[in-house]
C-alpha cells in the first residue's frame, strides 16, 4: 500500500498468499466437472429459479447475450443450453442476489474496502443507488441522479479545454450506449476515447487494417468447421472462449488439423469433453491439437518465418504449395518480403523459437497440403512491443496460401469481451476519421474535433501529469485492468472527478479522484423497460455479426438506469437546451439511436428489423476478397522484425495470464483447475529446470521485480509452481502482476501494453 495524495488506500489489496494447493494439470477441458462447477456458481449466486429462467435464455435468439466473451452463436442453437462454464459464471456474477446499497457503502470506508481482495470486493453484490465520495470524505453517500448529472456537468464546464477530460469505454457496453457516448464526447469537443481495445486487440486492428483494409477478422463461425488447418497462436480457448472448443471439435470431425502454438500447455487445446454428448460426458472426449508447438514467449515471428522459409523451399521443389494465382491477382510486396526472409538462417530461427525441428516440419507438411487455412490468435500475440508484426506475419502466411476471402479460411482474432468490437464499430476510437467526422456533421449538425485523442497509456500519462482532470468510465475496472498499477492509481487520484458507470463494486471505485461518483446501471440479464415498452440493445460478436440482447430478470434496484439513459442524462445536464440533439429522447428511444447509427455508419440500413432472429453481418472486404480500398488496390505482404529480447539485467520473460475462475479483472473464485491450482492466485509458473537451478521448490515464496527506465517495480509474495513452460519463461495471473508492466513501454503503432513479455528477475524470500 502506498498513500495517495488524498486518501490512504491499497491499490492492489492483500499481497499475502492464501496458501492454496497445487496438483497435476488437467489434460482435458469441460466435461462433467464443467457442468458441476457452473451449476455450483449459478445456484450460489442466483438460486434455483433465477438460474433456470436465465440460462434457458442465454445466447438464444432474442434472449440474453452473454456478458462474457464475444464468441459467435451458431445458427442452430443447442436445446440443452447455448453456453459454457465461464458464461454461466459471468451471468451468475451479474445476476447475484447480493446487493451493495447505500447502507453498505456508508458502513465501510473506501480505505477499509481497499484492503479487501479483488475477489471479496467483487462478491459484495450489485450496486443499487448512485453514490458520491466527496473531497476529504472517507465514505460514499447517497446522491440523486439529477445531482449526480449536475456534478459531472459542472466539472466538465470548469475545464480549461475539452481535452482535459478522459472518457473510457469497456467492452461490455451495447452498441446503442457506445454510440451515444461517442456522440456526447465529440459534441463536448474531444477525441479522448481510450477503450479496452487499446489494451488487447489494438495490435490486431492496426495490423489487419494495414494489410487487408479492415481491422477485423475475415471468417465466420461456419468457416471454422470446414478449414483444413487451424493454427491457434497465443490463445487459451478452454478458459477464455470455451464455446470455441465445439467449433474446433467440428473441424476435427470434418478431417481438419489443429496446430496449437503457445508457451504453456493448455488443457482446452489438448482434449475437449463436450458436455452435450455422451462421448464428452462418459467417454474420452475429442482430442483437439494434432500438434502442440511450445514456442518461447514472443518468438512467434521466428517460428512463422521458419515455417514460411520451409514452405518456400517446398514450393520451389514441388510447386503448388503457394497460391500463385491469388498472390498475383490480389497482393503486392511479396518480393520484398521474401528478400528480407533470406536474411534469416533456419538454424537461428529454430533456436529462437525453441521448437523441435521435427514438429515444425509436421506443421509445414499440413500447411503445404492445405488450401483452407485459418489463423486464430488472442493476447499472446498482441501484447508485445512487436505485437503488430506478430499479426502481420500471420497475414503473410495466409496470403501465401491464398487463404483470405474464401470459405474455410482467413483471419480470426478472438475478442475477449462481449462487445469490444461493436464499441469500435459504432465510433469509440481516439483516432480521427475525416469520413466519420463528415457523417457526424451531416447527421447532427456540428463539427467534431479534428485532433487525435489519447489512448489508454497516454490518458494515464495525461492524468498523472495533471493535464487531464476528469475521468469517466463507461464500465470496466480501469485501475486493475491497465498496466503499471501504481502509476495508474496515482494518475486517477490526481483527477478532480472520477466517474464509474458500473453494475458491481470494483477497485476503481476505491482508487479515485478528489470527488468520485458511482452510477449504477442495468446488466444484460435485466429487463430494460420504459413505460409499457420492453427495450433491447444490440452487440457485435467477434466475427462481425450484430444481434439483439434482451434481459428478463427484474432490475436489481428501482434506482438503476440503463447506460443510454445515463449518457443522455449527462448530455442533457451539460448542454441543456443549447444543442439540436435531443439527449433525453435518444436516451429513451433506442430505436432512434439505431436510426442515427445507420445514418452515420455503412452497413446498418434497416438496423432494428435486421437485428432480430440471429442478426446480420456487417460488410467485410477481406471476407469478400476485395482489396480495392487499399492504397495499391491489393492486400499487402509485410516485412516483420524479430523481437528484441536480449535480456540484460533481467533473467526471465514473464507473461500475464488469466486463471480459469476469472474473466478480465473479475475474479469468480480462487481456482485454476485446468492448471492444477486451487485456492490461490499469487502463483508463479516456472520451468522445472529453472526452478532447480534457482534452488526453488514447489510453493517457495519469491518476489518479482521489473526494471525499466531506472525504476524498480515489485510484485511481492508469489508461490513457485514448477510447470511445463520453456526455459527462461514465466507466467503469472493479472491483475496481480500488472504492477510490473511499465506504462511507457508498449507496442509499436498500436500502443498496447507489453503485458505478455515483461523482463523480470526473481528474488527468493
Amino acid at each position: 500500500m502506498k498513500p495517495g495524495p488524498y486518501r490512504q488506500v491499497s491499490i492492489t489489496g492483500p499481497v499475502e498468499p492464501d496458501g492454496g494447493d497445487v496438483s497435476a494439470p488437467k489434460e482435458f477441458a469441460a466435461g462433467v466437472p464443467a457442468i458441476k462447477v457452473a451449476l455450483e456458481h449459478a445456484l450460489k449466486e442466483m438460486g434455483l429459479v433465477r438460474t433456470s429462467s436465465t440460462l434457458t435464455q442465454l445466447n438464444q435468439k432474442e434472449g440474453i447475450d452473454c456478458p462474457g466473451c464475444a464468441w459467435p452463436d451458431p445458427e442452430k442453437r443447442s436445446k440443452l443450453g447455448e453456453f459454457c462454464e465461464n458464461g454461466v459464471k459471468a451471468i451468475a456474477e451479474e445476476a447475484t442476489t447480493e446487493r451493495v446499497g447505500r447502507e453498505f457503502l456508508e458502513q465501510f470506508s473506501v480505505e477499509e474496502m481497499s484492503q479487501w481482495s479483488d475477489y471479496k470486493i467483487g462478491k459484495s453484490g450489485r450496486l443499487t443507488h448512485p453514490m458520491i465520495l466527496k473531497p476529504g470524505s472517507s465514505h460514499y453517500s447517497a446522491i440523486s441522479w439529477e445531482e449526480a448529472f449536475k456534478v459531472i456537468a459542472d466539472h466538465l464546464k470548469k475545464l480549461a479545454h475539452p481535452d482535459e477530460a478522459i472518457f473510457y469505454t469497456s467492452g461490455r457496453s451495447s452498441n446503442e450506449a457506445a454510440f451515444l457516448y461517442g456522440l456526447f464526447i465529440r459534441a463536448f469537443g474531444t477525441n479522448n476515447m481510450p477503450d479496452c481495445s487499446n489494451m488487447c486487440h489494438e495490435s490486431s486492428g492496426v495490423a489487419l487494417t494495414e494489410t487487408l483494409g479492415i481491422g477485423k477478422g475475415s471468417v465466420i463461425l461456419e468457416d471454422m468447421y470446414h478449414a483444413e488447418v487451424i493454427m491457434i497462436l497465443g490463445q487459451n480457448p478452454g478458459t477464455n472462449h470455451p464455446r470455441m472448443l465445439s467449433a474446433l471439435e467440428k473441424c476435427k470431425e470434418n478431417g481438419g488439423k489443429i496446430i496449437a502454438v503457445n508457451p504453456l500447455k493448455e488443457a482446452g487445446l489438448l482434449r475437449f469433453k463436450n458436455p452435450q454428448n455422451m462421448v464428452g460426458l462418459l467417454g474420452k472426449g475429442s482430442g483437439l491439437a494434432d500438434l502442440y508447438l511450445q514456442v518461447r514467449i514472443n518468438q512467434d515471428v521466428a517460428l512463422l518465418k521458419l515455417i514460411i522459409k520451409k514452405l518456400a523451399i517446398l514450393d520451389e521443389e514441388e510447386g503448388s504449395v503457394f497460391d500463385w494465382d491469388f498472390i498475383k491477382k490480389n497482393t503486392h510486396g511479396l518480393e520484398e518480403m521474401l528478400t528480407d526472409l533470406n536474411r534469416y538462417a533456419q538454424e537461428d530461427l529454430l533456436e529462437l523459437c525453441g521448437v523441435a525441428e521435427a514438429e515444425v516440419d509436421q506443421a509445414v507438411k499440413w500447411l503445404a497440403n492445405g488450401r483452407r487455412v485459418i489463423v486464430c490468435w488472442a493476447m499472446g500475440l498482441t501484447q508485445h512491443k512487436n505485437g503488430v508484426d506478430n499479426i502481420q506475419e500471420c497475414v503473410n502466411l495466409l496470403l501465401l496460401k491464398g487463404s483470405i476471402g474464401k470459405p474455410g479460411a482467413g483471419t480470426c482474432p478472438v475478442r475477449g469481451h462481449s462487445n469490444v468490437q461493436g464499441d469500435r464499430t459504432v465510433g469509440i476510437t481516439h483516432h480521427v476519421s475525416t469520413k466519420l467526422n463528415a457523417a457526424y456533421k451531416r447527421v447532427f449538425g456540428f463539427d467534431p474535433p479534428t485532433k487525435e485523442g489519447f489512448d489508454v497509456v497516454h490518458s494515464i500519462k495525461a492524468m498523472y501529469e495533471n493535464k487531464a482532470k476528469v475521468f469517466i468510465a463507461l464500465g470496466g475496472n480501469f485501475v486493475s485492468a491497465a498496466s503499471d498499477t501504481e502509476y495508474t492509481a496515482h494518475a486517477l487520484q490526481n483527477c478532480d472527478l472520477t466517474v464509474q458507470v458500473s453494475t458491481k463494486l470494483n477497485r476503481s471505485h476505491l482508487v479515485t479522484g478528489k470527488t468520485a461518483l458511482i452510477l449504477p446501471t442495468l446488466g444484460r440479464t435485466e429487463m430494460d423497460q420504459k413505460g409499457d415498452k420492453k427495450r433491447y440493445v444490440t452487440v457485435e460478436n467477434s466475427m462481425g455479426r450484430v444481434h439483439r440482447s434482451r434481459g428478463s430478470l427484474p432490475p436489481s434496484s428501482s434506482m438503476l438506469k440503463s447506460e443510454p439513459e445515463i449518457i443522455a442524462g449527462i448530455g442533457a445536464a451539460f448542454f441543456g437546451t443549447k444543442t439540436a440533439i435531443d439527449w433525453k429522447e435518444l436516451g429513451a428511444d433506442y430505436g432512434l439511436i439505431r436510426e442515427k447509427i445507420a445514418a452515420v455508419f455503412d452497413g446498418f440500413s434497416g438496423y432494428s428489423s435486421r437485428s432480430a432472429q440471429g442478426g446480420f453481418d456487417l460488410p467485410n472486404n477481406a471476407r469478400e476478397g476485395d482489396f480495392s480500398g487499399l492504397p495499391n488496390g491489393k492486400a499487402s505482404f509485410s516485412i516483420c522484425q524479430l523481437p528484441n529480447h536480449q535480456l540484460t539485467s533481467a533473467r526471465y520473460l514473464l507473461m500475464t495470464v488469466r486463471s480459469h475462475d476469472q474473466f478480465n479483472t473479475t475474479i469468480y473464485a480462487l481456482n485454476d483447475r485446468y492448471r492444477g491450482v486451487f485456492g490461490e492466485r499469487r502463483v508463479l509458473f516456472m520451468n522445472h529446470g529453472d526452478a532447480k537451478r534457482e534452488g526453488l521448490e514447489k510453493m517457495d515464496r519469491v518476489d518479482l521485480v521489473s526494471r525499466y527506465d531506472g525504476q524498480v517495480r515489485k510484485a511481492e509474495n508469489f508461490l513457485v509452481v514448477p510447470y511445463d513452460i520453456p526455459r527462461g519463461n514465466l507466467a503469472a495471473y493479472f491483475p496481480e502482476t500488472n504492477i510490473l508492466v511499465p506504462n511507457a513501454h508498449f507496442a509499436d503503432k498500436s500502443n498496447t501494453p507489453i503485458s505478455k513479455s515483461i523482463e523480470v528477475d526473481i528474488i527468493k524470500k
